[in-house]
């Protein structure tokens, strides 16, 4: 080996514990991060002023979330990193305040299915 922590290519590699720390699960206060869970901008954070001191991770989170509202598995996919790290990150912006996260739709909340078959059927009626 000769040393390089990049590929020419692919430019400087951060390993994903170097972005969170080492730690491996979000501590903000209990939340579970699904998969579907959306993601919001706070609209009453701080603001820019209080970015500044955030990580560049944290900050393109931000930025795709000041976009359109996301669910953690979009971020993941469009910031191009792991979901465990996406997760991190999401809880260090959750305790800050600059996010705010949905959970969702419990199963026990969500139509029978017999209900939406009846509702398929109806619709290949028309």
């Amino acid at each position: 080996m000769d040393g390089r922590w990049y590929d020419a290519d692919a430019g400087p590699l951060v390993r994903p514990y170097a972005m969170t720390g080492g730690r491996t699960k979000p501590g903000a206060h209990g939340v579970r991060f699904d998969l579907i869970a959306l993601v919001v901008v706070d609209a009453d954070a701080g603001g820019a002023a209080d970015e500044s001191s955030l990580e560049p991770e944290h900050r393109a989170l931000l930025g795709l979330c000041r976009a359109e509202t996301q669910s953690v598995a979009e971020l993941a996919a469009e910031a191009d990193l792991p979901v465990g790290v996406v997760r991190v990150l999401l809880g260090d912006l959750l305790e800050a305040g600059h996010v705010r996260v949905s959970r969702p739709v419990p199963p026990a909340r969500l139509p029978e299915m017999r209900i939406l078959r009846e509702v398929i059927e109806g619709l290949r009626a028309l």
